[in-house]
């Protein structure tokens, strides 16, 4: 059995989840796209190896690996559904313009805290910044 297959299925069996073609190229063309794909920019990308496959099936695909952890939401701000991969603590640049998200380093903001809780017995999971301004594709647009 190929590596890429064993990881895969090790990857299921860890998560919960069933093993089939179709979430093998989903899983693994997202892996391969850079940034933060919306499903729509993986069902173009994997429609390419499985011409058959729908749009709603990349989607309800997408939302089981969220909901198992595979990969976590970007967002629930940006008015898409976005995906991250990058296991990578780090933060976002959102473009308020085109909606183009970039990481930012987490070194490359300086916000900390040690607290699990925050005030009104909020748990911490993870802390994720966005930084909303303008890219500099954007910028180099005439208004």
């Amino acid at each position: 059995m190929p590596d890429g297959l064993r990881t895969f299925r090790e990857l299921c069996s860890q998560h919960g989840i069933a093993v089939t073609h179709q979430r093998q190229v989903l899983y693994e063309t997202m892996q391969g796209m850079y940034g933060h794909p919306s499903p729509e920019e993986v069902f173009a990308a994997v429609k390419r190896r499985i011409p058959s496959i729908s749009l709603a099936t990349v989607y309800k695909n997408i939302h089981l690996f969220v909901e198992s952890g595979v990969f976590r939401e970007l967002s629930i701000h940006h008015g898409t559904l976005r995906v991250e991969m990058n296991k990578v603590p780090h933060h976002h640049m959102v473009c308020s313009i085109c909606r183009k998200v970039a990481d930012l380093p987490d070194d490359e903001l300086t916000l900390q805290t040690s607290q699990t809780v925050l005030p009104g017995g909020f748990l911490v999971e993870r802390i994720s910044v966005d930084v909303i301004g303008i890219c500099t594709d954007c910028q180099a647009r005439p208004n």
